[in-house]
């Protein structure tokens, strides 16, 4: 039977190239040409590694450093290195066809692994999941070591932070001969008339042994209580050595929908005997659900139009790097839900298998997408081990094959996709197929290959673009990319990193403001919606000092910005209205300070202690605006319906900070923010302490943030607070405290259990 053991403990990392003196004789050189190739270096099973450091996976060894203004803006300003991973571990005494697999989900970016000595895989792509099959390397019933050399410097795989090192799982798999092969469960409901769902689950088996085998496969559908739904079995007939695929069907009455209000999921248990012995068993995950486009245009699922409110996210995390914990990765989801998004798009790269599964968990659509638009055969691989991993999410709607990719506009581009489409529907014959284009897309030949259009920015090209093709779904990819800095409510100061916290025309030539495009895109009724650029800050993409992206709606530590309450008034239906940023006395001594209202209301009306500053109409979606003369006191906006009102919101000028607050994000989750509050208990938006935090008992603090432009590394556990806030990430393996303290005020403790 298969065992699954998560390899994440015990491994020791050494950063760079361990000093290896080159050998001169023709022996040595000899060894290296056989299969146990390393018998010198840190690939070599009886390498001294006392010098290497213990280490935990996930694991990102870069960021950790210092970024340095000469670097590159793109990656972040962070200098990309190489270094050494190893481990050891034992077998259990080999059976006969016990055969053993390590399953890397994520090495940053490219990786030689070795087993004992021996070259046993490699990977060229940062994000895509890769098995590294040890079976004739391994020593059964006895010790091993692997060895895992990551590269990040000698080639990019975007313009982003990428990262460095083995940052997601790694699990050692060990199984029969005859075995389920990695993610090679296919679960595809499909439904019938009435309330009948037919359910073909298509199982690959691979067979190694020097024997053909007549095997019974058992497929087990189970709800979400563990109620068995439904049963079926096969035969299948696989060669020696050889793979085949047993296809099942089976049927469920009425099951619980898959809904993105009630997203109800599935588990399918397949077992593979042979003579009524079980050999391998695996599960998979999945949702019953229906998706597809209207002939105007409007997606649909289950039947019922819903237009994609969604937002693009790359997968990093501003305090853990590259790694992401999956209690982060949920809350991620559940953030870019409460603000009204309902999809996310997974750019630009295989995403962590946690975030696929919040985003089934939570009830949000996914558009996933591949790294490489090609068909060399890394890139072909990269994609296979995209849609095979994924394919059972009931969350994604759409595979993509690439983004931005200059080759679009060509013939070339349209002869990649087409073949990277034919690869992709012999995977997944489901869902439909796009590549997301920008440049040239108003003659774009890789468009007539598409079964979805997809188009970044480029408002000038989405009608001529209808006009050419008046029956394909048109989705934005990207739009809008309006950078903005939490707290920063003056004009732009590109020496602080500081952009205006208000929606604005980044007047860079290929987006404009939040509120123009998505009126922009509401008003084409064609268009099913699209994907905001982006949810979330991430490291790269800036400009020093400031350290990331800044177009996120939630900053780089997870903190929300403005533009996280501005999409709650376009994505959300229920009134309601926020003033941007506070009513303590401007930094400029300024008499007149302008105030913003983003509302979803019908009009706003301004008070400034209790007296009326105007009324402005704000059914347009666009934000209202005073000219106010400043005074202490209470500024409050109220929005009205129907000359009713219905939402309101208040800012107070505040005391001077008297105590430090801590509070979790969400109850019991590790990831707090640090407040300071006044005499009165009010929150103080402006407080800007120099704050050192420690804990008790089982809790470690890992890293904190608060500035975006702030270059100490994210493991340091004291910061200047940067406009009232600062977020702390913590470890809790049995209970403890989490404390910050700051001079001149009343410390903060925050008692935390197992």
């Amino acid at each position: 039977m298969r065992e699954t053991i998560l390899l994440n403990d015990g491994w020791k990392y050494y950063d760079g190239d361990p000093a290896v003196r080159a050998p001169n004789d023709k022996g040595t050189v000899y060894m290296q040409a056989k299969t146990e190739c390393r018998l010198w270096g840190p690939a070599a099973e009886k390498y001294d590694d006392r010098a290497f450091a213990p280490v935990t996976l996930p694991h990102d060894a870069l960021i950790g450093r210092t970024p340095r203004p000469e670097g590159n803006e793109g990656l972040g300003y962070f200098r990309y290195h190489c270094g050494w991973y190893r481990r050891r571990f034992s077998l259990p005494e080999r059976e006969d066809g016990a055969r053993a697999y390590l399953r890397f989900e994520g090495v940053a970016t490219h990786a030689e692994v070795y087993v004992n000595g021996c070259l046993a895989g490699r990977s060229f792509g940062g994000y895509a999941p890769f098995d590294v099959d040890i079976s004739c390397f391994a020593c059964f019933g006895g010790e091993n070591t692997v060895s895992v050399r990551v590269d990040s410097a000698s080639s990019y795989e975007g313009w982003w932070y990428q990262g460095m090192g083995v940052y997601r799982d790694v699990k050692l798999v060990v199984t029969n001969d005859a075995r389920i092969a990695s993610d090679g469960v296919f679960v595809h409901p499909e439904k019938q008339k009435g309330t009948l769902w037919r359910v073909p689950v298509d199982v690959e088996i691979e067979n190694h042994a020097s024997r053909a085998r007549t095997l019974t496969v058992r497929a087990e559908i189970l709800d979400g209580q563990g109620t068995l739904a439904a049963r079926g079995e096969a035969p299948a007939r696989v060669s020696e050595w050889d793979d085949c695929t047993a296809s099942l069907a089976l049927n469920v009455e009425a099951p619980a929908l898959w809904r993105l209000s009630d997203p109800k999921l599935y588990t399918c248990r397949v077992t593979i005997r042979e003579n009524g012995e079980i050999l391998d068993s695996e599960t998979a995950r999945f949702g019953f659900r229906t998706i597809g486009f209207a002939a105007d245009g409007a997606f649909l699922l289950n039947g019922e139009r819903t237009y994609i409110n969604g937002v693009n996210c790359h997968q990093d995390f501003g305090l853990t790097g590259k790694v992401m914990p999956p209690e982060i990765a949920g809350y991620r989801v559940r953030l870019m839900k409460e603000m009204g998004a309902n999809a996310m798009r997974l750019a630009h790269y295989p995403h962590g298998e946690a975030e696929m599964d919040a985003l089934d968990e939570n009830g949000m659509l996914a558009l996933a997408e591949t790294r490489w638009f090609s068909t060399e055969p890394e890139a072909v691989k990269q994609l296979t081990a995209l849609i095979r991993r994924d394919r059972n999410h009931p969350c994604v709607f759409l595979w993509s094959v690439g983004n931005e990719e200059p080759l679009h506009a060509e013939p070339r581009g349209r002869r990649i996709a087409e073949e990277l489409f034919a690869r992709a529907r012999k995977l997944d014959h489901t869902r439909p197929l796009t590549t997301v284009v920008c440049h040239a897309p108003e003659r774009a030949p890789v468009y007539d290959a598409c079964d979805v259009l997809c188009l970044n920015y480029n408002l000038q090209a989405y009608d001529e673009l209808h006009r050419r093709y008046p029956d394909k779904p048109f989705l934005a990819g990207e739009w809008c990319a309006t950078p903005t800095t939490r707290g920063w409510y003056a004009p732009d100061d590109p020496e602080k990193g500081r952009v205006f916290a208000g929606d604005h025309d980044p007047h860079n030539g290929f987006s404009a403001a939040r509120e123009d495009t998505a009126a922009f895109v509401r008003a084409r009724t064609w268009v099913a919606g699209g994907f905001q650029w982006v949810g979330v800050e991430h490291r790269g993409e800036c400009k020093w000092p400031r350290l990331c992206s800044a177009s996120g709606a939630v900053d780089l530590f997870l903190l929300k910005k403005d533009a996280y309450y501005q999409n709650q008034t376009l994505l959300r239906t229920e009134p309601r209205v926020h003033i941007l940023g506070h009513w303590n006395a401007p930094a400029d001594g300024a008499k007149i300070v302008p105030v913003w209202v983003y509302a979803r209301a019908d009009r706003v009306e301004l008070f400034l202690n209790g007296a009326s500053l105007g009324t402005r109409d704000t059914r347009d979606g666009r934000h209202a605006e005073w000219q106010v003369p400043y005074a202490p006191g209470e500024l409050r906006a109220v929005g009205d319906k129907e000359d009713a009102p219905v939402c309101e919101d208040v800012r107070h000028t505040t005391g001077k900070p008297v105590k430090l607050h801590l509070i979790p994000v969400e109850p019991d989750m590790p990831l707090f923010t640090c407040e300071c509050l006044d005499e009165a208990g009010r929150t103080v938006p402006d407080a800007a302490p120099y704050v050192r935090f420690r804990a008790e008992g089982g809790v470690r603090i890992l890293a904190t943030g608060s500035d975006n432009a702030d270059p100490i590394p994210p493991a340091v556990p004291e910061r200047q607070m940067y406009m009232g806030q600062i977020a702390v990430y913590a470890r809790v393996s049995a209970a403890g405290a989490l404390i910050a303290e700051a001079d001149g005020l009343v410390p903060a403790r925050y008692e935390i259990r197992a």
